[in-house]
């Protein structure tokens, strides 16, 4: 038998995603619709004998759609050779906002789709001083009304056995203004549809996605034939149902003092405070920041010594050789730098999941969204921004709340700009190397010159942002429509289910991408060709009569490595990174940066025959690594390799260039797109290039 599609549509915050997980209790696959970057949930639900197939829809408040989201709704209700075509559409409202649905409701109809109405959050309905009168509601509605709890499970084995009933017959309540009349007749003409409706659907829309183009262009030309303006279409569809609805409604739900209602409004008037709302949200993007920068440290500590543990043990399980290195030092340790990232990305999304579901999130948007908008960002940027200084990886992932496409590919492109913490140790070295530790103002100087990289992140991001505004078109205008939901308290389940699927989402969608890459980085930095690679320790000796005995084996190693693949590509690149300043060592290090920023610095120690075990937190390490690295002299001029130009030319090109092979994963996962990657990585690189370009030419 074939399973039923059921599919549940409701507002933003009405619990529909509560009660799509309390119907297919984790039976359920998250992903995206074919074809499009916009996220799907799928499930099973196993009851009346059969197998229901439960599709949770974007949350949408009408048919008429003004992004990806609710382009997709529509597409899916109307479109009967869409996969997820719905035999039965649940409506999903709340008790205050009960209006807006029952639009929603009425137009499902009218397209001719069997349709039941929810009322979920039942326990609101004295909380919020509201009576509806439910046999009334049913008899407006032309179907049976369900009140649901979705956070306690309480009336759902009611709705679940009604499943296969049949809605009664439903006949339209929105009457077409005679001035369309004409335009519509010849548009049934064209769309002989189930329903008169349908056809004013396609006559009130700009393009019909699944239509072939000469249909469209067809429906293009009856509008413009009748002078026909979408806007005002869709305008006077919005006058007349809340008119007629409001009238209904007036007789069926009667609002008195609403006690949820008055203590939002109290919180509102500290939260949306032209001062202290910022005072306070930067209070928590601080703690935020801490969090994830901070909280996740021990975590991410256990991890990184779990999986040093785990390679030294297999190193002593395994018989040396080629394979055995590859398994332990490339795939293990890849592995290991995948796992490392859990921690900051489940961090941040239990921070984004609880200011979603206590209704913070949408005061945030509000606020910051007259800042943001200049610079064709949303309000909705601010999170992914913000977070990006901790972690650019769960911060692009963030992005995934813009409803607007074109603002939120720009946030995606522009968030790895912000200095992340994995920038930091580089920083820290370079900058003790070239700046002076001395005070000005009062101030420590280096501790100026950090505070100033994190300010050229955010500078770089910004001008990134009005710059791809420029370039990029958008097919749909952006309008900051959206309600401030009343305060509740968090629905755990939704938070760890939120929290799961995003983390889940890297491990295993980024990860693949992350894993092939550790491992192309491990063959060029362990293989090279000639007998200067494989007879290192000869080449030494013979070099080096007297070495000491322990020095030895960091002498073999930065040996190897420079005359490994990785190596002579360092030296084959010298040419590009020569007007910067660098030698082919530092261009080694930029290279192996690609797997993660912060392995610069391993890198360095390896090449000035340290080992790769430099913590820079260790006095004695970083004294050591110090001393060395400014010893070096470029061979290109003579000169120590790092100088205050040379040093100012490596922190902007970290400062710019796209952060790590991480970032470039999440973003194509992200974007589904490989040449919003490539854009955003030879933008990005280019952009650092020419900014060390710039400030070595002028400060050698």
């Amino acid at each position: 038998m074939k399973n039923k599609y059921i599919a549940l549509l409701g507002n933003p915050n009405v619990g529909k995603t509560s009660l799509f997980n309390r119907l297919t209790k984790l039976n359920q696959k998250v992903g995206n619709y074919p074809g499009i970057t916009v996220e799907k949930r799928e499930g099973d639900l196993h009851a009346n004998n059969k197998t229901y197939k439960i599709v949770d829809l974007p949350g949408t408040y009408t048919l008429f759609p003004n992004s990806i989201d609710e382009r997709v709704v529509f597409d899916v209700l109307s479109d009967k050779n869409n996969k997820y075509y719905p035999e039965l559409v649940v409506v999903v409202s709340e008790p205050s906002t009960l209006k807006r649905s029952i639009i929603l409701y009425q137009q499902v109809r009218e397209l001719g789709l069997p349709a039941i109405f929810v009322i979920n959050m039942m326990d609101e309905i004295e909380i919020k001083g509201i009576e509806i009168d439910i046999p009334k509601l049913e008899q407006f509605l032309k179907t049976k009304v369900y009140l649901t709890n979705a956070r306690t499970g309480d009336s759902i084995s009611k709705l679940i056995k009604d499943f296969d009933a049949v809605p009664s017959a439903y006949y339209g309540s929105f009457t077409i203004p005679e001035k369309y009349t004409e335009a519509l007749d010849e548009a049934k003409k064209l769309f002989p549809l189930e329903t008169e409706y349908a056809t004013w659907q396609y006559l009130a829309q700009e393009y019909i996605s699944f239509l072939p183009g000469e249909k469209n262009k067809a429906i293009q030309a009856i509008r413009q034939k009748h002078g026909l303006d979408i806007q005002a279409l869709q305008k006077d569809e919005s006058i007349i149902r809340n008119d007629s609805i409001g009238h209904s409604l007036d007789s069926i739900l009667v609002k008195k003092e609403n006690r949820r209602l008055n203590s939002t409004s109290k919180l509102d008037k500290i939260l949306l405070h032209p001062i202290f709302g910022y005072v306070i949200f930067f209070g928590i993007l601080f703690l935020i920041f801490q969090a994830i920068y901070a909280w996740s440290a021990p975590f991410m500590d256990f991890i990184d010594e779990s999986f040093a543990s785990l390679v030294g043990t297999f190193h002593e399980w395994l018989p040396e050789g080629p394979l055995s290195s590859l398994f332990i030092d490339g795939i293990i340790a890849g592995i290991g730098g995948i796992v490392i990232f859990l921690p900051q990305i489940i961090i941040l999304f239990v921070f984004i999941s609880l200011m979603e579901e206590t209704g913070y999130m949408s005061r945030v948007v509000f606020i910051m969204d007259r800042w943001l908008r200049p610079f064709g960002l949303n309000g909705k940027s601010v999170i992914p921004l913000m977070s990006g200084n901790a972690c650019a990886i769960p911060a692009v992932m963030a992005a995934r709340n813009i409803e607007n496409p074109k603002e939120r590919l720009i946030t995606m492109l522009v968030t790895p700009f912000m200095t992340c913490s994995a920038r930091l140790p580089i920083y820290i070295v370079i900058i003790g190397l070239v700046i002076p530790e001395e005070t000005f103002l009062g101030f420590n100087l280096q501790g100026v010159v950090l505070f100033i990289m994190y300010i050229l992140g955010i500078v770089g991001a910004l001008f990134s942002a009005l710059i791809l505004s420029k370039i990029i078109k958008s097919f749909q205008k952006s309008y900051l429509i959206f309600e401030l939901p009343t305060y509740k308290m968090p629905d755990w389940k939704n938070v760890l289910l939120n929290v799961w699927e995003k983390s889940s989402g890297f491990l295993f969608g980024a990860g693949k991408i992350i894993l092939a890459i550790s491992v192309i980085l491990w063959v060029l930095g362990n293989f090279g060709p000639g007998e200067k690679f494989s007879n290192a320790e000869e080449f030494v000796r013979a070099e080096n009569p007297t070495i000491a005995e322990e020095d030895l084996p960091n002498e073999v190693a930065s040996y190897q490595l420079e005359h490994s693949y990785l190596g002579y590509i360092g030296m084959a690149i010298e040419p590009v990174v020569r007007p910067l300043g660098y030698d082919w060592k530092m261009g080694i290090g930029l290279i192996s940066s690609f797997a993660a920023r912060e392995v610069f610095v391993g890198t360095m120690a390896v090449v000035y025959s340290l080992g790769d075990e430099v913590d820079i937190e260790d006095d004695e390490s970083r004294k050591s690594l110090f001393t060395r690295m400014q010893s070096e002299i470029n061979r290109n001029t003579g000169e120590p390799a790092y100088n205050f130009a040379s040093g100012v030319s490596l922190l902007l090109f970290y400062a710019f260039a796209m952060q790590c092979m991480a970032t470039i994963a999440v973003v194509k996962k992200e974007t589904g797109s490989w040449k919003w990657t490539l854009i955003q990585t030879a933008f990005m690189t280019g952009f650092a290039y020419l900014a060390a370009f710039i400030a070595y030419q002028f400060l050698k």
